[in-house]
């Protein structure tokens, strides 16, 4: 039965990621993500629904509109595969629970999220408040199926706490630290919150674990200054996944402390 969980969500994220690559496109530049549907950006001609099949018809057209041959950017078909594995990863990780869709929901926006902050160094409020919401109503319909009102309740204040912390870093350095870093706290404290408090613990400190390391290679090799901004977005997705997907194997040498 969990192979037919992971088989479904793994098609399940091809076509969620499918609807993400619209999403990272249209919502920093405040276009409607419902109409007018997709079109070349070269030629303006509208995508026939024959090459809007997820990674299959990039191949096909190898990578090219199929009326004007411009070239089709590789992020699309990588965006839908990379939303595929996330998705694949949560179902074999979370299994048959009520929580699954809450994180498959968490996991595609940190996703999108992810993309728009590394080109535009953004972090939109339209995407990350439904986020919150969403994923809100989510664990409270799992917590009354599962009766699992103890882990909402540390999620909800593990989320306060996240977004008080942010607030306070955010007014302390705002260059460093921007205002959609602290709304998108938010998701992630709730996220992390209701797997347990020290899964929030570990994602803060792998989020800055990953960006100090990745920080200090690109400054080392001059591929970023030291007054750049850095998309800490990123990187608190990134340390969100691995406390997700690892967190139990990572935590597990402490189990004995009391802490």
């Amino acid at each position: 039965m969990l192979g037919l969980l992971i088989g479904v969500c793994a098609l399940l994220g091809l076509i969620v990621g499918s609807f993400l690559n619209v999403v990272i496109y249209r919502v920093p530049r405040h276009e409607s993500i419902v109409s007018p549907r997709s079109k070349c950006p070269s030629c303006e001609s509208p995508i026939l629904e024959r090459d809007n099949v997820p990674v299959l018809s990039w191949l096909l057209l190898r990578g090219k509109c199929r009326n004007c041959r411009a070239p089709i950017s590789a992020r699309y078909p990588l965006v839908e595969l990379a939303t595929a594995m996330l998705f694949t990863g949560a179902a074999a990780r979370q299994g048959w629970n009520w929580e699954l869709p809450a994180f498959l929901v968490m996991l595609a926006s940190l996703l999108a999220l992810s993309c728009i902050d590394v080109e535009m160094l953004l972090l939109p409020l339209r995407i990350v408040y439904p986020t919150f919401l969403l994923m809100s109503a989510l664990f409270v319909l799992a917590a009354g199926l599962d009766h699992e009102w103890q882990r909402l309740l540390t999620a909800l204040i593990t989320a306060g706490a996240w977004y008080a912390l942010f607030f306070v870093l955010n007014l302390a350095s705002p260059r460093i630290l921007g205002f959609g870093d602290v709304r998108l706290a938010l998701v992630l404290g709730l996220g992390l919150g209701w797997l347990g408090w020290r899964y929030a613990v570990l994602g803060f400190f792998l989020a800055n674990l990953i960006g100090a390391v990745i920080g200090i290679a690109l400054i080392a090799t001059k591929r970023m200054s030291r007054d750049q901004q850095i998309p800490y977005g990123v990187f608190l997705a990134l340390g969100a996944g691995v406390a997700i997907y690892a967190g139990p194997e990572i935590l597990a040498p402490f189990a004995s402390l009391h802490w």
